[in-house]
Order: structure tokens, then sequence, then C-alpha cells
């Protein structure tokens, strides 16, 4: 059988994120909703850093819409996780993310899942076409299709 397990350098983008100790459940690993904040710091950071997208101040925002996470192994605090980050799916105003998440040292895949994001007017609140700038950064990391 073919190992078909994406590694954290099949990813074009990748974050690192330190842990912290308030990362740790009861149970000594990461807590499952931790893996949502890992997620979302991984788009925003992209989106911000090579789509240009302003959070602050900019007239388009992003809402996450949809998203799911299989946990695979746990990981623990002081272990740096790495979020792995691809496009699988652009529309007209929403975009579809894959993430993976590795942990440690050995850069062991200890999740995974997909992020939905759509794009929309900060004003009125209706969602909007992504905008240029964003979109032509989505598309530089977009899965083959």
């Amino acid at each position: 059988m073919t190992d078909i397990t994406p590694t954290l350098a099949d990813y074009p983008y990748k974050v690192t994120i330190a842990t912290r100790w308030q990362d740790n459940d009861a149970y000594g690993h990461i807590n499952n909703v931790v893996y949502y904040g890992f997620f979302d710091t991984a788009v925003n950071r992209f989106l911000i850093e090579e789509g240009g997208l302003d959070i602050h101040h900019g007239q388009t925002v992003a809402y996450v819409v949809s998203s799911q996470c299989q946990y695979v192994a746990p990981a623990a605090y002081p272990e740096d996780i790495f979020v792995a980050l691809r496009v699988v799916k652009i529309g007209r105003s929403s975009v579809t993310y894959g993430l993976s998440v590795y942990a440690g040292e050995n850069e062991r895949r200890v999740a995974h899942g997909q992020f939905v994001h759509v794009f929309v007017d900060r004003k009125t609140d209706k969602a909007i076409p992504i905008p240029v700038d964003v979109k032509a950064a989505l598309e530089s990391i977009c899965e083959a299709m």
C-alpha cells in the first residue's frame, strides 16, 4: 500500500506557531478547540501578508462559514506547531482551504481539516467577489485541479 499522507513539504504555505501552557487540556495534550485557532491564524496571516487584506480598516472582510478538523495524533506544550495551508477551491466570493497541522521536531502530522471563508462588504455585510489581489494570492497556493 502506498502512503499518501501529505508531509509539511507538500504544502505551499506554512506558519510556525509556538504552543502555550494553556493550550494543554486536563489530559495533557493540546485541546481540540485550539486547532481551530491554529487554522484561523495561518489563513489570516496568509491573507494579510500575501493578499494584502486589511483586517482592521479594509472594505472587505472574510467570514468563516464552515470549518472541520480531524485529529490524527496528540501534540502538547511545549512543542512547536507547523500549520500547512493550500487552497482547495476558489469560488466567486468564497474559498475553501485545506490545512494540516504538524508538531514537534519530527514534524509528525497531528491534524488536518478544511476551512471556508466568504468575503463580504464590511458595511453591507453582503457577499462580494474575492478582491483581485487576494484572489491572485489564493491562486498561487491552489492545489492542482
